[in-house]
């Protein structure tokens, strides 16, 4: 069977690489001075080709190499058709909050050049920005360590990783919507907000009026901001008229608590400072937190897998999916700000059934000693025992409380302790681990920011009910019904990710904008606004 035929029997959906290569010549009319240029475009870089080349972010420029190399440094954009089909697809990257103009669409919009050298280094910046377009859908435009660090266990990678970068390219070279449809993320959470984003995008932004701040407004009272809170709410559609009364009435309150909770807000009906902010917040601020959280879904793409527990940090929830289904969803409590909850991958391991609690460091120097040094009598209505470094009692009355040393404070298990009835661990640098609360009146709160970094459950019984066999929940009711604390082994570790969102779309498709609760958006957008063309 020659290459001609070959064409339409492809293993696996693509051409073989010697075939392509032949094709390609055949085609494209290339011949041996063409792979020459390509050739010693390389051997020149960069004084007579592409200076950007060896300035590109992550590893664009070993990846054009390889690219070539594969397919005998033949020209790859010579065909007009080729050409357009990239320029589409690079056009539509702006649906993604990605800059088309970085991928230099004017080498795409003008006919290759007559001279064989500056035809090749068009032919090669052309490629360079296919890989980088890819490489950018795929795995983040910036570079997550640099903005927002992510610790990963190194046992925790996905074992069915997605396609390379150069495979993608190589293979999608005859299907470039199919390349680019591949390197996308196929998260619902990605595609929906995606859509959310491209929709926003391509229609006049709103404008509304500025709302003054004042008292606290509350349900039934009169107010001469009244008619501006409807006119805001009009503009998104939370009202079809606006009254002309300064009465905040029953329908108003409604559409508050509609905005207030597609907002992460406490849906009170009360509007304060953190509803006036969002009331606030124009429409160009709006659209460009999609943008930065669409960046923050790409460099996760790779670590969220079939089974995967999800924190969502800035949306105060923990998201249980099985086959990339939700199976349970509960309400979480995670860290404030000066203290905030990390974000990392690990596998959880183990459950530890009536938990003791033993202090941590930052605790013990910033709320614990003040406290204790103030009155002694704090360690026994906190149910503290003192121990010294190999966990041997202390009398308290003997402990320098000024320099206490190497000493522990811990709680044991019972109802006041912090961690309620268990605990979920997982390694990590950070020592936060997922828990239950004596302190359940907090998850009427939004946003829910009160811990020290690890992550307060609510119903996390009902969440065992779901992750684990019925037998191993009956083993555990006992377990804890005895009052003992013991550690009960998982007998699949499960990946767990605990991740930073500050807009999402929840499983009924509605679009949930969220506060930013640890100040991270301005800087993951001034990252992804600046040029690298």
């Amino acid at each position: 069977m020659d290459c001609r035929a070959r064409l339409y029997k492809k293993t696996a959906g693509f051409l073989s690489a010697g075939c392509l290569l032949a094709l390609t010549v055949q085609a494209y009319g290339v011949d041996d001075s063409a792979s020459r240029a390509i050739r010693q475009s390389f051997a020149v870089q960069p004084s007579a080709c592409a200076p950007a080349l060896t300035t590109a972010e992550l590893q664009v420029p070993g990846l054009l190499h390889e690219f070539y190399a594969r397919q005998g440094f033949t020209p790859l954009w010579q065909e007009p058709s080729r050409r357009t089909a990239l320029l589409h697809e690079l056009e539509q990257l702006a649906d993604d909050g990605l800059e088309p103009n970085e991928y230099r669409l004017d080498h795409l919009r003008t006919p290759p050049p007559t001279d064989l050298q500056q035809r090749a280094c068009a032919d090669l910046l052309i490629s360079h920005s296919y890989l980088q377009a890819l490489q950018h859908l795929a795995r983040g435009r910036v570079a997550q360590e640099s903005i927002e660090p992510f610790w990963r266990a190194p046992d925790s990678l996905n074992p069915t990783p997605r396609p390379s970068v150069l495979e993608l390219a190589w293979q999608g070279l005859d299907d470039l919507p199919a390349a680019f449809a591949t390197a996308r993320p196929a998260l619902r959470q990605y595609q929906e907000l995606r859509r959310a984003y491209a929709e926003r995008r391509r229609r006049p932004l709103a404008e509304w009026p500025t709302i003054p701040g004042g008292r606290l407004l509350r349900p039934d009272m009169h107010d001469a901001r009244v008619p501006l809170l409807a006119a805001r709410l009009a503009a998104e559609g939370y009202i079809d008229e606006q009254p002309a009364s300064d009465h905040y009435d029953a329908s108003l309150v409604a559409a508050v608590e509609r905005f207030q909770s597609h907002h992460g807000l406490q849906a009170d009906g009360l509007i304060g400072p953190q509803s006036l902010t969002a009331l606030n917040t124009s429409a160009r601020a709006r659209l460009e937190q999609l943008r930065v959280n669409l960046e923050r879904w790409r460099w996760l793409a790779g670590d969220l897998e079939a089974q995967t527990l999800l924190v969502d940090i800035a949306g105060g929830q923990l998201s249980y999916y099985r086959d990339h289904q939700l199976l349970w969803q509960g309400r979480a409590q995670v860290g404030r700000p000066a203290r905030q909850t990390p974000q990392l991958k690990s596998l959880v391991s183990r459950l530890t059934l009536n938990p003791t609690w033993t202090v941590p460091p930052t605790i013990m120097r910033e709320d614990k000693l003040p406290e204790i040094r103030r009155d002694l009598g704090y360690l026994q209505r906190q149910q503290l025992r003192v121990l010294d470094r190999d966990g041997k009692p202390l009398d308290p009355a003997t402990v320098d409380w000024q320099q206490p040393g190497a000493i522990i404070l811990r709680q044991d298990a019972g109802p006041q302790n912090p961690l309620g009835q268990l605990a979920i661990r997982f390694a990590n640098p950070f020592s936060v681990y997922l828990h239950d609360t004596p302190s359940q009146h907090l998850f009427n709160k939004s946003p829910r920011t009160f811990s020290s970094g690890c992550v307060r459950i609510e119903g996390i019984l009902q969440l065992l009910d779901a992750l684990l066999p019925v037998a191993d929940c009956a083993e555990i009711a006992r377990l804890l019904a005895s009052g003992k604390t013991t550690e009960f082994p998982l007998r699949e570790r499960l990946p767990i990710v605990l991740a930073y969102w500050t807009a999402t779309v929840d499983a009924d498709g509605a679009l949930i904008l969220r506060n930013d609760l640890y100040a991270r958006d301005r800087k993951l957008l001034a990252a992804l606004q600046r040029n690298n063309y």
